[in-house]
């Protein structure tokens, strides 16, 4: 059933993955593409490491968000639908690392204390 929860994670960082991809940047295309393997180590520092690389997705994002939006703009196309677009994804990003706020993920990363 974990797995089902952390399905937002990995489906990120595939996003993640595709973009840099795109964007000819083969290292972080390997990086995006290795991180999820951290949900196999069942530390906390892991989930925290995957949280804090989340964030920095979503930022990822943003910032690409406004290079896109200019590039729109000097050849005079519309840009809403893809700001819109980037900053749904920026958050679903982002909000990608609250599954380990659940108990169960809690429970297997060692960020809480199973109960007795």
């Amino acid at each position: 059933m974990n797995l089902v929860r952390l399905i937002p994670v990995i489906l990120s960082f595939g996003l993640l993955a595709a973009h840099f991809s795109r964007a000819d940047l083969l290292p972080l295309v390997v990086v995006s593409l290795l991180v999820p393997f951290l949900l196999l180590v069942r530390k906390a520092w892991a989930a925290r490491s995957i949280q804090l690389l989340l964030l920095l997705g979503a930022l990822e994002w943003i910032r690409s968000m406004f290079g896109y939006i200019e590039i729109r703009k000097a050849v005079g196309e519309d840009w809403g639908k893809l700001a819109i677009i980037l900053v749904t994804v920026a958050i679903l990003t982002a909000c990608s690392g609250l599954v380990f706020r659940g108990k169960s993920l809690k429970l297997r990363y060692k960020m809480e204390k199973p109960d007795k």
